[in-house]
This record gives C-alpha cells, structure tokens and sequence, in this order.
C-alpha cells in the first residue's frame, strides 16, 4: 500500500465507522425510549464526534490551517453518506434535508479539534476524547426530558386562473390523469417524493369519499366536510402508513408515521372579474420531533411544492 495513503485511509475509515455505529445503535428497539436518529442529539453529536476525530488523527502539520478544519470532516460525512444511501440505511430525502447541519457540525468538531491539539498550556487527553465521542448520549440523556409534542402548520398556495367557474371547479374536485410531462414539481421531484396522478371524487358534496392518488404507492383517503359548490371544498385526509410499500418513501417522513402527517386540504374559489378567478389551496399538517423549529421549514417547502403543482395543472387545463 502506498504509504501517504495509508494515513489518509485511517483518517477516513474511523470517523466513518463512528458514525455507522451510532446510526445503527441509535435504530436500535431497545435504545427507542432514550435515543433516536430523529434527534437534536444524533443530528449535533454524532457530525461534531465525526469532525473532532478527522482533525485528532490527521497530521498536525496540516491541522493549523482553519480551512483544513473546517472542509477536512466534510469528506467522512460525505463518505457515511454515500455508504447509508447504498445500503438504504437511510432514504435520499433524509439526507437532502439534514445535510446543511451535519456539515455544519463537522466543521465545529473540527476546530473544536484543531483548537485543542495546537494549545500548548491544554493538549489533548483521553478524557476529552471520550467525552467527544460520548457526546450524542449525552446529549440524549437532556433530550429525553424534552417533550416532543405534535404541532400544527399550514401550507397555503393560490394561483390565478382566466376561465369560468364552472371549468375551474370541474378540474378542482376530479383531478384527470396527470402525465410525466405535466408534473411540474421540482422540489418534491428533486426528493423523489411520489408525484400525484389523480384525484377521484365519488360524490360532490358533504361526506363524498376522494383518493388522491400518487405514483409508487401512495394513497390519500379523503372526506369531503364542507362544500360550497364552485366555492369551497374542505376536505379531511388520512394517509395510512401500514398500506404504504416500504420503497415508497423513508420510514423517518413517511407520511401518516411517527414523525408526520397530513390533516386536511381546502379549496377557495375567489372571483376577480369576469371569468378570472383565484383559486386558494390551503392544508394543514402536524411535526412530532424535537426540531419541529427546522423541520417545519422543510416540510412547509415540501407541501407548497406538492400543492403548486397541483395548481399549475388545474390551470393549464382550465385556460386550455
């Protein structure tokens, strides 16, 4: 083996190592009540433990310069990810999302690291180490005590349309099939979250039963509880989790799950002149995680990305 590739390869291989072992140990039944992946404490301590150990084993030479510290822990985290996605540890989306604060915490091992190894009055010491690699159980054993309680959020989209109401309300409540080539969602694409097909409405007025239908599986059970024709559809809906393939969508935002879920949709009918209408798309939807406060910002992207492109379809179809 090349020798200047040797270190580089230690370098790599523990930092990467720590990590799958706390993913795997942090999946674990018997940790669900203490510890979980979907934690403050797996998405800080564990890139921070990564970043620590990257710069401690790396030559001293190099660990004085700052930008060494701080892009250096990005290649294990990079690696970890790669070796997630491959053996489906963990689902793309997860990844995408929770990307920005794993690099951003890796970079604080990092100088973390380098700070201590270039102190002379403090140098570096087992106990120290220890307690960096311990950092997302102790981080746990604080989280634990934070309750994680379901909160509710609105996503709220609207798009104007030039056609009568008659036209715009026929494509509201019966959603015809929805080509490749019609899909405009770029987020939710981007993620490889299901794309919507169709939506199927079995009676137009209160109680009706509505499935809106998406690609590799994916069923939303409807309950029409307020209607207002050509003027407003409320609706309930219930994704179920058991009948959802487990390809479909990653386990941690699968919707209807642990983490999760969607409550209802309204559709609003706004005149604005003769044969020009805004049409309102409004849902609701409830996080139950200890970050709700950055989970949220995703999640809200992800439903207005979903329900803009449900719009731009009516659209197009009304005007033609």
């Amino acid at each position: 083996m090349n020798p200047q590739l040797k270190p580089w390869l230690i370098v790599l291989s523990i930092p990467v190592a720590y990590a799958l072992i706390l993913r795997l140990v942090f999946d674990l039944d018997i940790f669900r009540s203490f510890a979980t992946v979907m934690s403050i404490s797996f998405f800080i301590g564990v890139p921070f433990g990564v970043g620590y150990l990257t710069i401690l084993l790396s030559e001293k030479e190099k660990t004085k310069k700052i930008l060494f510290r701080v892009f250096a822990p990005w290649i294990p985290i990079l690696v970890f990810l790669m070796i997630t996605l491959l053996f489906a540890i963990e689902g793309w989306a997860c990844w995408l999302m929770i990307l920005p604060i794993f690099l951003i915490f890796a970079s604080l091992g990092g100088l973390t690291a380098g700070y201590f190894r270039h102190r002379r009055d403090h140098p570096t010491d087992k106990l120290q180490v220890s307690l960096v690699l311990c950092l997302p159980f102790l981080l746990s054993s604080i989280e634990h005590f934070i309750p994680a309680l379901p909160t509710r959020y609105e996503a709220y989209t609207f798009i104007d349309i030039h056609a009568g109401a008659d036209t715009i309300w026929n494509n509201v409540v019966r959603v015809r099939s929805i080509s490749q080539q019609q899909d405009h969602g770029t987020l939710t694409s981007w993620l490889r979250f299901p794309r919507p097909i169709r939506a199927e409405l079995d009676y137009a007025g209160v109680g009706g039963s509505r499935e809106a239908i998406f690609s590799k599986g994916l069923v939303f059970e409807e309950i029409v509880k307020e209607y207002i024709p050509r003027e407003k559809m409320h609706f309930s809906i219930k994704a179920d989790p058991y009948k959802i393939p487990s390809t479909t969508m990653d386990k941690h935002v699968v919707i209807g799950g642990d983490y999760f879920d969607v409550l209802d949709g309204t559709y609003q009918l706004q005149k604005l002149g003769d044969s020009y209408y805004r049409l309102h798309l409004y849902s609701h939807f409830t996080l139950k995680t200890t970050f709700n406060f950055y989970a949220s910002w995703w999640a809200g992207l992800i439903m207005k990305d979903i329900q803009s492109n449900i719009l731009q379809v009516i659209q197009t179809r009304c005007q033609g």
